[in-house]
C-alpha cells in the first residue's frame, strides 16, 4: 500500500488555518477586507469575548446569490483572479480564496447574504455538514464566527488573554478606519462601542476619533508624488509621539501593510527631531500601479515588495522633512506653521445639523467643536499680516529681518536653576535648555565642517590606544575614513593604534577624550552606516564641546546661544531629540492671569 496520500480537504484547510488564523484579529481581518472588496459602505464588527466565543462582520456591499455562497467555502474559490497575469495586478484586498475555508474549518459558520434578488442563509461546522437555506433580502452580508478553534483545542490553549485579542483587533480596525475614512466603521465588543467613524470622508476626524483632540490638533498634512508613486497623509508634530512603531500606519492601495525599511525611512525622517525610543504618529497612504508592488508573499499579504524602493524613499524622505522644515516646532506654542494650520482647518469636523441629544452624542459634538475653536484660537492670536510674495522672498533672504525668521529674537533675563534661561520677546516668555541649546549649536558646526575638505591639527604628543583584538580589526578597516575625516591614524602593533592629528572642530583640551569616542564608535560591531557614524560622530563631539547643566554662563553668553540657536536649521531640539526651548505666548500667559478670558 502507498505511504503517500493526498489529504481530505478538510485536513488541508485546518493546516491552512494554521497560516491565516492565528488569532482573532486575523478573523476580524479576513471578513472586513471581504467586506470592503464588497464595497461597502458600512461594516460593523460585534465581537462576544473580544471574539473567541463570536465574531460577527455585517456589511452593506454587493452581497452574493445562492450558488457563490457556497462557492465561497471552497478552498482557492476567488472571484477577484481569473488568470495568471490577474496575479500581478491586484487591486482587491482579498484574493487567495483560503480565508473562509480556512476559518469554517477551525469554527462555527453562520453566513447570511443577499444579492437584492435572492437571500441565502449557509450554516457549516468545522468545515464540514454544509446547510443552505432563503433568508430576507436585506442587501448585504453578515458572517458569525462562532466559538473559534473549539475542534483544535491546541490553537485555542494559545490564544492570548481577552485583553490582548481585543487590543489586536482594536489596533487593526484602527487601521483600517484610517485607510478607508470614505467607510463608516463600527467596533462593538460584549455590547460596549469601543469606535464609531462616520464615513465622509475626511481622514482629520478618523485621527481625531481614534487617537484624540490633543493629537488631531498637531498634524501636519503631507502629499507629494514622483513618476511611480503619489504619496499623502498626515504626520505628527515631534512634540507627539509614542513609544512603539504601532502608531506608524502605512497603506500601499488602501492596504495596511507592514515594511520595515518603509517605517525606518520614516522614522530617520524625524531623525534629531525626537528620542531615539519614541516614534511618531504617522497615517501615510501610497498609491502606485499595482504592477510595481507584489502583495503575494505572504497568506496573511501583510508584506509587500516594491520595485522601485529607492524612489519611494527619496520621495518620503523630501516630502517628510520638507514639512519638518517649514514647521515652527516649539513645544506648546501657537507659532505655528501657518500653513499647516489652514490646511488642517480647512478639512476639520464639519459640524452635524441635527444633533442626536444623547449624552455621548453632545459630548462628540462638544469636543468636535472645541478641536475647530482651539486650531482657530492658535491662527487668530499669531496671524501674520499679508505680504506680497515677492517681498516675502526678499525678507526671507536677508537674514537681517528677524521678523521672518522660525523663531523672533529673544532677550535674556534670567537663568533658573543654572540650567534654563528664561527669555521674552514681543510674542512671549520662553525657556531655554542652555545645554540642548549649545549642543544644537554645535551639532550642526560640526556637520559642517566634517562636509568640507578638514583642516588639521598635528597632536604634540600622539594619543595611544589599545584596543581588543576583535575591535582591533575593525578599526584597521576604517582607518581611510577617518583619515578622510582629519584622524590620522597608525598601527602601532599589538592590537594598539597611534592617532597622530585631529580635524580643528575638536577643542585641544578635549582632543584626547574625543578622539577615544570616535574610535569606540567605528568599533562597534554590527554592520557599518555611514549616516549614523557622522551623526554619532558630531552629536557625541558636540554634547562634549557644550556648556553643561549646572554650568554658569553670563548674560552675554546666554545672548549668544539665543542668537545662535535661531540660526540653525532645526533650532528646535538637541541631536538626540530633547527640546531645546519650550513657550508661553503672550496670549496664554494673558489667559493664565484672566487678562483674556475669550
Amino acid at each position: 500500500m502507498s505511504k503517500i496520500q493526498v489529504m481530505n480537504e478538510i485536513l488541508a484547510n485546518k493546516i491552512a488555518a494554521g497560516e491565516v488564523v492565528e488569532k482573532t484579529m486575523n478573523v476580524v481581518k479576513e471578513l472586513v477586507e471581504n467586506s470592503i472588496d464588497a464595497k461597502a459602505t458600512e461594516i460593523t464588527i460585534k465581537l462576544i469575548d473580544s471574539g473567541v466565543k463570536e465574531v460577527e462582520v455585517a456589511d452593506n456591499g454587493t452581497g452574493m446569490d445562492e450558488e457563490d455562497a457556497k462557492m465561497a467555502f471552497l478552498r482557492h474559490a476567488t472571484s477577484k483572479l481569473k488568470n495568471l497575469d490577474d496575479l500581478f495586478y491586484i487591486e482587491s484586498l482579498g484574493f487567495r480564496g483560503e480565508a473562509l475555508p480556512s476559518i469554517a474549518s477551525v469554527s462555527n459558520v453562520v453566513l447570511k447574504t443577499s444579492d437584492g434578488k435572492v437571500g441565502t442563509l449557509v450554516k457549516i461546522s468545522g468545515g464540514k455538514d454544509m446547510t443552505v437555506e432563503r433568508c430576507d433580502l436585506q442587501e448585504g452580508t453578515t458572517i458569525k464566527v462562532q466559538d473559534l478553534f473549539y475542534n483544535t483545542p491546541v490553537r485555542l490553549k494559545y490564544l492570548k488573554n481577552l485583553y490582548i485579542e481585543l487590543a489586536n483587533i482594536v489596533e487593526y480596525v484602527n487601521k483600517m478606519a484610517l485607510s478607508y475614512p470614505n467607510i463608516k466603521f463600527k467596533l462593538i465588543n460584549n455590547d460596549k462601542e469601543l469606535l464609531s467613524t462616520d464615513g465622509n470622508g475626511d481622514l482629520l476626524k478618523v485621527i481625531y476619533q481614534i487617537y484624540g483632540i490633543q493629537v488631531a490638533k498637531k498634524m501636519i498634512p503631507v502629499e507629494g508624488e514622483n513618476d511611480d508613486y503619489y504619496i499623502s497623509g498626515y504626520v505628527s508634530f515631534p512634540e507627539i509621539t509614542k513609544s512603539n512603531r504601532n502608531s506608524i500606519t502605512t497603506l500601499v492601495n488602501g492596504r495596511v501593510i507592514k515594511n520595515n525599511e518603509l517605517n525606518k525611512t520614516i522614522i530617520d525622517c524625524y531623525h534629531t527631531y525626537i528620542h531615539k525610543d519614541r516614534y511618531p504618529i504617522i497615517v501615510l497612504n501610497i498609491d502606485v500601479d499595482p504592477i510595481l508592488v507584489d502583495i503575494n508573499i505572504h497568506p496573511t499579504k501583510m508584506d509587500i515588495k516594491f520595485s522601485k524602493m529607492d524612489t519611494l524613499k527619496e520621495l518620503i524622505i523630501n516630502i517628510i522633512t520638507k514639512r519638518l522644515e517649514e514647521a515652527t516646532l516649539i513645544p506648546d506654542a501657537a507659532t505655528r506653521d501657518l500653513h499647516a494650520i489652514n490646511e488642517v482647518r480647512h478639512q476639520i469636523i464639519e459640524k452635524e445639523t441635527e444633533i442626536n441629544k444623547t449624552p455621548e452624542a453632545e459630548n462628540q459634538a462638544y469636543e468636535e467643536m472645541q478641536l475647530d475653536f482651539e486650531i482657530a484660537e492658535e491662527q487668530k492670536k499669531y496671524a501674520i499680516k499679508e505680504t506680497k510674495s515677492d517681498e516675502v522672498k526678499e525678507e526671507i533672504v536677508d537674514a537681517k529681518h528677524d521678523d521672518y525668521n522660525r523663531i523672533k529674537k529673544m532677550y535674556p533675563k534670567a537663568v533658573i536653576f543654572m540650567t534654563y534661561i528664561v527669555a521674552e520677546n514681543d510674542d512671549g516668555m520662553y525657556l531655554i535648555d542652555q545645554h540642548a541649546a549649545a549642543e544644537r549649536i554645535n551639532y550642526e558646526k560640526i556637520l559642517k565642517a566634517m562636509k568640507e575638505k578638514p583642516i588639521i591639527v598635528d597632536l604634540l604628543v600622539p594619543v595611544k590606544i589599545e584596543l581588543r583584538n576583535d575591535e582591533f580589526i575593525i578599526a584597521k578597516t576604517h582607518f581611510d575614513l577617518l583619515e578622510q575625516y582629519g584622524f590620522k591614524v597608525e598601527d602601532f602593533g599589538f592590537n594598539t593604534i597611534l592617532v597622530r592629528t585631529h580635524p580643528n572642530w575638536i577643542p585641544e583640551e578635549k582632543a584626547e577624550e574625543l578622539i577615544r569616542k570616535v574610535v569606540d564608535i567605528i568599533c562597534e560591531k554590527g554592520s557599518f552606516d555611514f549616516d549614523q557614524f557622522i551623526w554619532r560622530i558630531a552629536a557625541t563631539t558636540a554634547c562634549r564641546m557644550s556648556v553643561m547643566a549646572g554650568d554658569y554662563i553670563s548674560l552675554e553668553e546666554q545672548q549668544w546661544i539665543l542668537d545662535n540657536v535661531r540660526k540653525c536649521e532645526n533650532p528646535f531640539t538637541c541631536p538626540h531629540g530633547r527640546p531645546t526651548i519650550i513657550t508661553y505666548t503672550r496670549y496664554e500667559l494673558e489667559r493664565l492671569f484672566k487678562r483674556q478670558l475669550d
